[in-house]
């Protein structure tokens, strides 16, 4: 019986198939492109207690509830933000700046957050959850960066469970942090 020798130079093609699996691990999978004319998915319709206490998106990465904003003087400022990203910009650095303010030594000194990441319907559940969840890690750390204790700062995801949006314009709104007053 001959012994099974392997020659180096077959090597080459199994090395390179497995360098290209390691190098693509780290991709982002890919988002489907909605057509103009599609419709996502119906969001429910939110509860009288989340209406209350949730402003109408105008602008920002965060979304301060009315119960926040009015108790800490913080002004209607928001901004969303942009697809596939969860980075802190310059617009969400005033009121988020506020918002430890009015929790170390404000009002809400003591008091804690629930940071809500939320997501557009595009692209698949376990990403978009991943992504808002990434998203409220982001505002968390960049309130415990600024003073508020990091355990006043709990962050969680509910992806594009909520979204509305079904173009550009409203999904836009779908990507954002909600800030709400914690237990």
């Amino acid at each position: 019986m001959t012994p099974f020798i392997v020659h180096p130079t077959s090597w080459v093609p199994l090395a390179a198939a497995a360098l290209l699996a390691i190098g693509c691990g780290g991709a982002k999978p890919p988002v489907p492109a909605a057509p103009e004319n599609a419709t996502g998915p119906t969001a429910p319709a939110p509860s009288a207690t989340n209406a209350a206490t949730m402003q109408s998106p105008t602008a920002s990465n965060v979304s301060i509830s009315d119960e926040i904003r009015s108790k800490c003087g913080i002004s209607d400022e928001d901004a969303y933000f942009p697809f596939d990203s969860a980075s802190v910009t310059s617009n969400d650095r005033t009121p988020l700046d506020q918002v430890v303010k009015c929790f170390t030594q404000g009002p809400l000194a003591g008091r804690s957050v629930k940071l809500v990441g939320r997501a557009d319907p595009r692209g698949p559940t376990d990403y978009n959850l991943t992504l808002g969840q990434s998203r409220a890690d982001a505002v968390s750390s960049y309130l415990s960066a600024r003073g508020m204790a990091k355990g006043k700062a709990q962050s969680t995801s509910r992806g594009a469970m909520d979204a509305a949006g079904t173009d550009e314009t409203g999904w836009q709104h779908d990507r954002r942090v909600d800030v709400l007053l914690g237990n």
